[in-house]
């Protein structure tokens, strides 16, 4: 019956990732099956403890995250969690060595985002590499099955290819992260002065990371390489449409890419990788 049990907390981490990101559940299917539910258990973890900072406006948002870190790491040296959220990510973890300096850099990232609000470069970088970077490596540990050869080879452009999707999201978000939560992520940026030359930097940060991140991409095993590729053509796309706006409607609303385009970015990916190309 353990394994109903562990089948069905897998499954819910699944459903939490349908529900937060179609975008995400996109990129999962096109990953080799033995992948789906694992990457599942990260998305669901990373998910909720996201959640507790950024909704539960009602609620002691500390005590809270404070309680879910216990039960994490009490989860991973069981085994074992009734929470099947926990229960699925400490599956994964202990089934794939997930390093907890990672899962404890994740957290950290989560209880800067209850009270920061400003970040200088050095505070900006570590908050990227636990809010985003390690997310990546924590799924990178996942696609090289234990060999830790491969691993290591591939944590520089796994690193780069995280920091980009977060700067992405900064820089997507950055109207609701000012006028709902207080927050302004790039160092040195005041949200009422972001203006094209400001873009224009950030811009520039954000395609190197774009640029060191392909060259890993390819050099992932078969069964992840399409799906972090599609990710990687999704943010790119929002990225090329978020530099063509001015910061002016940055400023104004949340670019989006329409479900339509995800399809055609998609079916293209499928295709190269079909042909070979990828």
């Amino acid at each position: 019956m353990m394994d109903l049990f562990n089948q069905t907390s897998l499954e819910c981490s699944k459903l939490i990732t349908q529900r937060y990101s179609t975008s995400f559940t996109l990129g999962i299917k096109t990953l080799d099956k033995k992948f789906h539910l694992p990457v599942y258990a990260i998305y669901g973890f990373v998910r909720y403890a996201d959640e507790i900072v950024d909704t539960f406006h009602d609620y002691d948002k500390k005590t809270l995250l404070q309680n879910f870190k216990i039960e994490a790491y009490k989860a991973i040296e069981d085994g074992v969690s009734f929470n099947p959220v926990l229960h699925a990510f400490q599956l994964v973890v202990n089934k794939y060595k997930i390093d907890l300096d990672l899962i404890e850099a994740f957290l950290h990232s989560m209880e800067l985002d209850l009270e920061e609000t400003t970040y200088d470069k050095i505070g900006y970088e570590q908050y990227i590499y636990g809010s985003a970077e390690v997310v990546g490596l924590m799924c990178l540990k996942v696609f090289c099955e234990g060999n830790q050869e491969q691993f290591d080879s591939l944590v520089a452009p796994a690193k780069k290819l995280g920091a980009a999707f977060q700067k992405v999201n900064f820089i997507r978000d950055i109207k609701s992260d000012y006028e709902e939560r207080g927050r302004v992520y790039f160092p040195g940026v005041d949200f009422r002065e972001f203006t094209k030359p400001t873009k224009d930097l950030i811009e520039l940060d954000i395609q190197r990371d774009f640029d060191d991140a392909l060259e890993g991409i390819l050099r992932l095993p078969k069964g992840a390489k399409l799906g972090v590729y599609l990710a990687y053509r999704y943010y790119l796309k929002l990225f090329r449409k978020i530099k063509r706006l001015p910061a002016s409607r940055i400023k104004q609303e949340r670019i989006r890419i329409k479900d339509s385009m995800k399809m055609r970015i998609l079916l293209m990916t499928y295709f190269q990788h079909r042909i070979k190309v990828l």
